[in-house]
């Protein structure tokens, strides 16, 4: 196949997808372990008598970051 073959880029995307799905699914399975993730000063967390509300603002700035270090490192051409 040449690299500007339409099933070859199609097989490109969909192993990406794949895993990203499984990136997800691992960060899923194993974030509730790590033991600062959601937790980092900053994250916004409000108690009421019945409910409770947790925003995890500063936590979600930090993994953004760190993935756009990673994705600008691996893709470089």
């Amino acid at each position: 196949m040449e690299p500007g073959d339409p099933f070859a880029q199609f097989g490109r995307i969909i192993l990406i997808f794949g895993l990203v799905i499984a990136g997800l699914g691992a960060l899923m399975m194993w974030g509730p372990k790590i033991p600062f993730l959601g937790r980092l000063p900053g994250d916004i967390h409000l108690r009421g008598k019945n409910w409770s509300f947790h925003f995890p603002i500063v936590t979600s700035i930090v993994i953004s970051i760190v993935l756009t270090i990673l994705l600008n490192l691996f893709s470089r051409k």
